[in-house]
This record gives C-alpha cells, sequence and structure tokens, in this order.
C-alpha cells in the first residue's frame, strides 16, 4: 500500500507562528477589496475556455493557464471527483389570492415529498401569511402557507397535478447568485448546469465544474483518470455571510449529500495506489471529508453534513482541488484557505484583481496542487 501523502495546513505568515495562533484566525483574516466590476455576469464560452489559475502548494508558485489545459495536470490513475446535483429554477412567481399581489417564493428544500411540503422563502414577507394562498401558472399549481420559519421563511404546501418538477422547469427561472446583478434568462438554465448534472436538488451551481464540457471531460478519460460523483444539493447556505468574528462560533447550514458505494471503491483505489484525488470544487471538499474513515479512506454515506473546514484542517481525502474564485469572508474562501497557506491564498487572489480575472460563479477557476 502506498503511503499517504500528509495535507497539513502550513502559514508563511510571521505574524502566525504558532498552532495557538492559527486557530486564533478570524473573519476579518478573509477581506479582500471587492471589485464588483471584475464579477462575471454571464459564463466564458466555450465553458472550459475560462482562465484557469494554477497554484503549487510545494514552492508557493503560481502559473496561468487555459482551463482546457487543465488535463496535463492528471496521471493515469488519478481520480477527478464531481458533484452530479443539479440546480431547479427555484424562484417561482405567482399572485396572491384576493389581491392578486405579486409574490416571489423561493424553493429551498423539499420537506416531505408524500405531501408536497417545502420550505420556502417569501417576498414581500411582510404579504404573505399562515392560511394565504398563492397561485402559479395560471392556477394550475397554488400553495398554501402552513407555518412561518425565518422572518422571509415559510413551510407551504403545493396542490399540483402531474409532475411538479417538469412543471417547475417551465415556469421558474434559475436561482443566480445575489451578486450577478441580472435577471435570469432561458439561457441560464442551461449555463448555470455542470454538463454531468443529474440528481434535482440544488439552488446553487457546484460552480468549479461549470468550465468542464464533455469533450475535455472525454480527455480526462483517454488520459486513465476516473470521474466518479457524488451528490450534495448545496443550499442558500452558500451564500451566507458569517456574521461572528471567532470562525469556532459559526454554524454551517446542512446539506443533504449521497456518497455512492462506486464511487467510494474508485476513491479508495486511487489511495491504495498512492494516485491522486482531485475534488471539483468546496462542495466535493466538503462531502468527502464529512466521511473519512479512521483509516484514512472514504466510506459511502448518505444524510446531511453541517461540517464547516477553514483553517487549520487536516484534510485526509482531497489531494487537489479544483475552485472558483469566492467572496470575502465567505465559507468557500475559508475551506480554500485551509487547503493552501491563507497568505498563499490571498496573495492569488490579490494577483487575479491585478490582471483582472473573471471572479465567482461565472468566472474564472483556480486548481490548487
Amino acid at each position: 500500500m502506498a503511503k499517504r501523502k500528509s495535507q497539513s495546513w502550513k502559514t508563511t505568515d510571521p505574524n502566525l507562528k504558532t498552532l495557538g495562533d492559527i486557530h486564533s484566525m478570524k473573519l476579518s483574516d478573509f477581506k479582500y477589496p471587492l471589485p464588483k466590476n471584475l464579477i462575471a455576469k454571464h459564463p466564458a464560452s466555450p465553458r472550459d475556455s475560462s482562465r484557469l489559475m494554477v497554484l503549487n502548494r510545494t514552492d508557493e508558485s503560481i502559473i496561468e493557464k487555459k482551463f482546457s489545459e487543465i488535463v496535463e495536470f492528471f496521471e493515469k490513475g488519478d481520480c477527478l471527483v464531481v458533484n452530479d446535483t443539479r440546480v431547479f429554477p427555484a424562484r417561482l412567481i405567482g399572485r396572491k389570492e384576493k389581491t392578486n399581489a405579486k409574490i416571489e417564493v423561493f424553493l429551498l428544500r423539499e420537506l416531505n415529498p408524500e405531501e408536497n411540503i417545502w420550505d420556502v422563502i417569501v417576498d414581500p414577507a411582510r404579504k404573505v401569511r399562515i392560511g394565504n394562498k398563492t397561485y402559479f401558472d395560471d392556477g394550475r399549481i397554488w400553495c398554501e402557507v402552513i407555518d412561518n420559519t425565518t422572518s422571509r421563511g415559510r413551510t407551504v404546501r403545493f396542490h399540483y397535478e402531474g409532475d411538479f418538477y417538469k412543471a417547475i422547469e417551465r415556469i421558474g427561472t434559475m436561482p443566480l447568485p445575489p451578486y450577478i446583478k441580472r435577471e435570469a434568462t432561458e439561457k441560464d438554465k442551461h449555463t448555470y448546469q455542470t454538463v454531468y448534472a443529474e440528481n434535482v436538488g440544488s439552488v446553487a451551481a457546484s460552480t468549479a465544474g461549470l468550465h468542464f464540457t464533455k469533450r475535455l471531460l472525454n480527455r480526462l478519460k483517454r488520459k486513465g483518470v476516473k470521474i466518479v460523483p457524488i451528490t450534495l444539493h448545496i443550499g442558500l447556505g452558500t451564500f451566507r455571510p458569517v456574521e461572528v468574528e471567532d470562525l469556532t462560533k459559526h454554524k454551517m447550514d446542512s446539506e443533504y449529500y449521497e456518497i455512492p458505494m462506486q464511487t467510494v471503491e474508485t476513491v479508495n483505489k486511487t489511495i491504495d495506489s498512492g494516485k491522486l484525488v482531485y475534488a471539483v470544487g468546496t462542495s466535493v471538499t466538503r462531502a468527502l471529508e464529512s466521511n473519512v474513515t479512521t483509516t484514512g479512506h472514504l466510506k459511502p454515506n448518505r444524510g446531511w453534513t453541517d461540517k464547516f473546514i477553514f483553517p487549520p484542517y487536516e484534510f485526509k481525502i482531497v489531494d487537489r482541488m479544483i475552485t472558483n474564485f469566492h467572496l470575502p469572508e465567505s465559507t468557500l474562501l475559508m475551506m480554500v484557505a485551509a487547503f493552501a497557506d491563507r497568505d498563499f491564498i490571498m496573495r492569488a487572489y490579490k494577483k487575479a484583481i491585478k490582471e483582472k480575472y473573471r471572479l465567482y460563479s461565472y468566472g474564472d477557476a483556480m486548481l490548487i496542487i
């Protein structure tokens, strides 16, 4: 059995010399100037023509490539783990009974498929109370509020005939991130979706996966790379700001995931052979690192994870990570900074901003090796 390489977090920051100092990292350690003009409003076309910044953790060097050139970093026997979740058009615009007022209902998660009960967010919330009904699709679909959850959150029961998800695909709009300041179009139903999306359940895309084309995936397969899926349904919590300076006090939203046996067998074979496990995005990384055996292998599982990965953290499964550029002070940036040195990551972000990389969901990519 090949020896598994250590994935210990390190720091070069002279102000963070001891492990105790590392543990004291705060929310403010992940600030950087937010250049709104660099936020990508539309994806690159073709998908794999986006820029790729490659960060080498060994010597802290940075090279720049096109995403289509990522194949050269893989070797035969390596494993690429993707998130096959599918984003559904979660924004529904309806009309309130009697008043005909315009109401937006944002679908979060299905609580009870048999009774058609969902967690949703409504807007404007002040107009939507328990017992109120909202109609969609000329009345063919409607929902009734049965409980309040948060200030804008509601639990509703939907009434409809036929396949609910097919109806949603037709009448809903894609839930683009709030920082993309434009209305979603029909085109976004294709572009804000990975080419391997299969299992419906996310309200946000696994954005690192948006860069892959079927042709690129086939090139990887021909090189001998094993490509396997997990499913993690991404919720709105991915955009939720961290509101505490002490990161140990932040609570992540739970997200549902499934890791199938075939994926487990492939990943563990990769580990035992000394080859590399590549994670496509923070969602894949979160799922894999939530299911580690005492021997440092992956185990099959399904359920909910609220795992929060921030520095310092020793990665057990993931050797290399493909990711996008993330918002300041976001949990996604913190995970990436746990995978590499925080200062190294922040220098890379400074370089990306200086060289006008396109940022966030529809933006350019990073590969950390």
